[in-house]
């Protein structure tokens, strides 16, 4: 008979595993739930286990940070500049839409990790490489900000999760007519966008706008305005 003790037929806890037990979880139950002890449990060990591989949450955080921004990949080599920097935004999208809490873990970081950091160089390097000026590409990460991550903060807040706030929003959907009417006689304009808009119910943009389209739009007109000023010799001098 086996009697090998559970704790012995685990695989050995590194940081590795750690951390890859906490993007797992994360991506389970959010990031609000994520703690210490939980984590612990997950794994089997008690929590002070975890403290030999992060000092603490915010290590573990950027850790987790670090892998889901590793997911990225290199850049892909061959296309222009624009093509490229467009499939390296878009490729930080798809990670940050596998981890859907880690736009938040992002934000939260008060300092860049080493992945962050690299992420962010190859972006620019990706213009500069194109011939784009460092000054006119020193503008142009700020003008993308959060797109070069992969997510934004959207003009209209996203719809409700919580079962009762979905079932009373799907309702409220349903008088969207009688409420265009309404809103067009006090706001005409507001009236005008809603009802051209194009309908993802699934949508994280929120007001059933379809969220993959509205990112691409707003990277493409980016895109477009630098390519612009980089044909007509723009500098921030002028």
């Amino acid at each position: 008979m086996d009697r090998t003790p559970n704790a012995a037929r685990r695989p050995q806890l590194n940081r590795a595993r750690v951390l890859a037990a906490a993007v797992e979880l994360a991506d389970r139950t959010g990031i609000e739930a994520l703690s210490m002890r939980g984590l612990a449990q997950e794994l089997g060990v008690v929590p002070m286990a975890l403290y030999k591989h992060v000092a603490n949450k915010e290590e573990l955080l950027d850790g987790m940070v670090e892998a889901v921004v590793g997911e990225i990949g290199p850049p892909t080599g061959g296309a222009d500049w624009q093509a490229a920097v467009r499939g390296r935004v878009l490729a930080a999208r798809a990670a940050l839409l596998r981890h859907p809490w880690a736009s938040r873990a992002i934000e939260s970081r008060t300092r860049p990790t080493p992945a962050m950091l690299s992420h962010l160089d190859s972006v620019a390097g990706l213009f500069l490489a194109g011939g784009v000026s460092a000054d006119l590409t020193h503008h142009a990460m700020h003008a993308l900000g959060s797109r070069v991550w992969g997510f934004t903060q959207e003009l209209f807040p996203a719809p409700p999760t919580d079962p009762a706030a979905q079932a009373a929003a799907e309702a409220a959907q349903a008088a969207t007519a009688a409420q265009l009417q309404a809103m067009a006689a006090h706001f005409p304009h507001l009236a005008a966008i809603v009802a051209a808009r194009s309908h993802d119910p699934g949508s994280v943009v929120g007001g059933g706008c379809d969220d993959a389209f509205e990112f691409e739009f707003a990277l493409d007109v980016l895109l477009d305005g630098f390519a612009r000023l980089h044909r007509a010799g723009w500098t921030s001098a002028h």
